[in-house]
């Protein structure tokens, strides 16, 4: 079972400037995460772009659809920003339905020490690897489907919606 892994941007990728404390992107964290972590079950990396989720228009998550429908890979990965992740997730809730789908980011870069990134990540190649056809968010050690998360911004972290 192959995971296809979609980097798009977001903190997860975020680079640290010491001179003035500006996050920018480089190149993406997704690979070096991986060799951390010493991830050597089959997968593929595509690279779509590398923009904050803020920035995200209409037409990147068509591209992110696209990419998601064009694969052979049942089983796919997201990385994105954590400020529209939900939103993404319900846009391709409307026309996926017969992949997994796992979006994960972070809300403190890959770079600094205090980060969560590695952590979200392996929840969500592990929740990417276990559950069912659907589209879901991983983050803080949970999956939540995307029709049922909604981010917290006071908490910093994601959470499901109170029904």
């Amino acid at each position: 079972m192959t995971i296809k892994i979609i980097i798009t941007g977001g903190t997860i990728d975020k680079s640290y400037n010491m001179n003035n404390g500006d996050l920018y992107f480089t190149e993406s964290q997704i690979p070096e995460m991986l060799k951390q972590a010493r991830y050597n079950a089959p997968y593929e990396l595509e690279q779509l772009m590398l923009k904050d989720s803020l920035e995200m228009s209409e037409s990147d998550r068509v591209k992110i659809l696209d990419a998601c429908q064009q694969t052979e890979c049942k089983r796919i990965l997201i990385t994105h920003g954590t400020d529209t992740m939900v939103d993404t997730a319900r846009f391709l809730s409307k026309s996926l339905e017969d992949k997994t789908v796992v979006l994960t980011g972070a809300m403190i870069p890959y770079v600094f020490k205090a980060s969560d990134a590695l952590f979200n990540l392996g929840s969500a190649l592990s929740a990417t690897q276990i559950l069912y056809p659907g589209i879901y968010i991983a983050m803080n050690g949970q999956a939540f489907k995307a029709d049922n998360v909604v981010k917290n911004r006071q908490l910093g972290m994601f959470e499901a919606l109170k029904l």
